[in-house]
């Protein structure tokens, strides 16, 4: 993504240090569990790469299609897996707009960027994303709240991180769009 250099590092460790939480949630004994935190750890890593600061790293022509293509297929695999979870749509759209800002990635000059792709879209995904970080910050409230409650059996298991880890890339996917 375009803009600061320590902004973009800080996306960079924010959405790689969630990935790898993500990776760790995969180790739940709950298999919708660790389908969804495996498409979490994908947009987490993914986020990462794609906020490096284009001043310190400009990708190759070839990355920013690749982008869209394997996040196009996390698309499709959402769509495939919202039919047994709702909450997969939420992934569908976070991988559309992953393809989406590779898209527009893929048409700006290396070093410098002036708006990117098409403000209805980029609106209406800054809109959309604004609305998931304030209901997810309010769900996670009252989890946090319960400080008598005990710890569930794992890293993995606790609900109170996986909403903090959603609200965590839902705050760096509107920083990104934002600086699109």
């Amino acid at each position: 993504m375009h803009g600061p250099a320590s902004s973009g590092w800080l996306l960079v460790a924010l959405c790689a240090a969630t990935g790898a939480y993500c990776l760790l949630r995969m180790r739940s004994g709950t298999r919708e569990q660790r389908r969804a935190a495996g498409s979490e750890a994908l947009m987490g890593f993914g986020m990462a790469a794609m906020a490096v600061p284009a001043a310190v790293y400009s990708p190759p022509g070839w990355a920013w299609p690749g982008y869209a293509v394997v996040f196009g297929l996390a698309a499709v695999h959402a769509l495939w897996a919202a039919r047994r979870s709702a909450h997969h749509l939420h992934h569908l759209v976070g991988a559309g707009a992953m393809v989406y800002m590779a898209v527009v990635m893929a048409g700006a000059p290396a070093h410098h960027h002036t708006g990117g792709g098409v403000p209805l879209v980029t609106g209406t995904l800054l809109l959309y994303f604004a609305g998931y970080v304030l209901l997810s910050g309010a769900r996670l409230v009252p989890v946090a709240a319960v400080a008598g409650a005990p710890p569930a059996a794992g890293w993995g298991d606790r609900p109170e991180l996986a909403r903090a880890c959603r609200l965590t890339m839902g705050i760096a996917m509107v920083a990104m769009l934002l600086a699109l």
